[in-house]
């Protein structure tokens, strides 16, 4: 009779796993098909998209810290977490504003006035956040008051920050948005699917069901995705162009004479591929050579997010953050890497790609007083004469 049961309860668990691989599978597809589609709306779409689902990550995060200290009664708390997070979206985004929209902003006396006193401004917000936190204290909830206080600048942190970078990769190029998530995307996956046929050895013990085989093979299935992605992304202006407002028409535009980070070059291979290939030389485009380190970064250490993701989840005992994708948990359980991965996008454009950028210094220029520009007029102009290239600039201008 125990054999029965035990061969009855293996066989449930069987289809169940089958079960819920085909769920995880369909809405994988939905999502991709979701992402594609939000891509070919464009660039506002996917910074409204991206706004979306920073709320919703930090809404989620939030309702854990109420549910697991039972602080739903606290005073004005629920009204002073959002709060702290409409502050913290005003600053970033209205540095934002100034620094892409700076012709708009300074045709406008309003947003003139706001960009000028902009972090002032911001802080007097966080501020008054501040002195109603104070104000809101209770003898008897002290403790956990401050609790949830730190709980919420921690998710700010983490989900806020983040979110503002990804905007900010949308803007040197759609491409530095959409390989990373791309590869993140491909790394879950693939490394699910060798985990789930091949898998044996366990990787973590906060993840009991990821595997070494997985690891590895959807490392390898990364690197090969991210090397072909980018490819097929760098042939197109749309793709690899930064996004831009245009001020005639008052929207933003995605057209350029692609930089040589998106032109084919001829590479020649080592000795050691060109004995195994056959090949002496290949044309590839300089970017398909940083996908390669995008690509590596999604698989090793963009796991990472997940497995502090786990850690998290099992130190409040809850499976996960919320149930709103089925198959998969909440937003945030599939967003847990892609904000450690946009941070490092973030910070491999600014110390290998982002040179200095000259609209950004005659935005800064143009802010100067008349006489300022003038001093600055006169340096560069001396400057120019002692290395002998104002008159061959004067000379080709005639």
């Amino acid at each position: 009779c125990s054999e029965l049961c035990s061969s009855m309860n293996k066989r449930l668990c069987e289809k169940q796993i089958w079960k819920n691989w085909w769920v995880r599978g369909l809405f994988t597809l939905a999502m991709i098909t979701f992402f594609f589609f939000i891509i070919y709306l464009g660039p506002m779409v996917l910074m409204m998209i991206v706004l979306c689902v920073q709320i919703k990550c930090f809404h989620e995060i939030i309702m854990i810290g109420y549910s697991v200290y039972h602080s739903y009664d606290l005073p004005w708390f629920r009204t002073l977490s959002w709060y702290f997070l409409l502050c913290v979206n005003y600053f970033f985004y209205g540095e934002t504003v100034t620094d892409y929209f700076f012709t708009l902003v300074q045709r406008e006396e309003p947003l003139r006035i706001l960009s000028k006193y902009h972090r002032f401004i911001s802080f007097a917000l966080y501020l008054t956040g501040f002195c109603m936190f104070v104000l809101s204290l209770v003898k008897k909830h002290y403790r956990l008051q401050f609790y949830m206080f730190g709980w919420t600048h921690v998710t700010l942190l983490i989900v806020v920050t983040q979110s503002h970078l990804i905007i900010h990769n949308l803007f040197e190029g759609m491409i530095w948005f959409i390989v990373p998530i791309s590869c993140v995307i491909c790394n879950d996956i693939m490394a699910y699917m060798f985990g789930f046929f091949f898998g044996r050895t366990p990787l973590i013990k906060l993840s009991p069901k990821k595997t070494w085989e997985g690891f590895i093979g959807g490392f390898f299935a990364t690197i090969v995705f991210g090397i072909v992605l980018s490819y097929f992304m760098s042939g197109y202006r749309y793709f690899v162009c930064p996004v831009e407002f245009n001020n005639d028409s008052n929207s933003f535009q995605v057209d350029c004479q692609p930089p040589e980070l998106f032109q084919l070059q001829e590479y020649t291979l080592p000795s050691v591929l060109e004995s195994v290939t056959g090949w002496t030389t290949v044309h590839l485009y300089p970017f398909q050579i940083h996908s390669v380190a995008l690509s590596s970064f999604a698989s090793i250490m963009g796991p990472f997010g997940g497995f502090f993701a786990s850690g998290f989840k099992r130190a409040f005992k809850i499976k996960d953050f919320a149930n709103t994708i089925p198959g998969h948990g909440g937003i945030m359980d599939r967003f847990d890497c892609q904000y450690l991965m946009a941070t490092f996008v973030n910070v491999y454009i600014a110390s290998f790609i982002r040179g200095p950028n000259p609209s950004k210094v005659i935005q800064q220029l143009l802010a100067l007083r008349p006489d300022q520009q003038l001093h600055i007029f006169n340096s560069l102009k001396a400057h120019l004469v002692e290395k002998g290239l104002l008159p061959a600039l004067e000379g080709a201008a005639a």
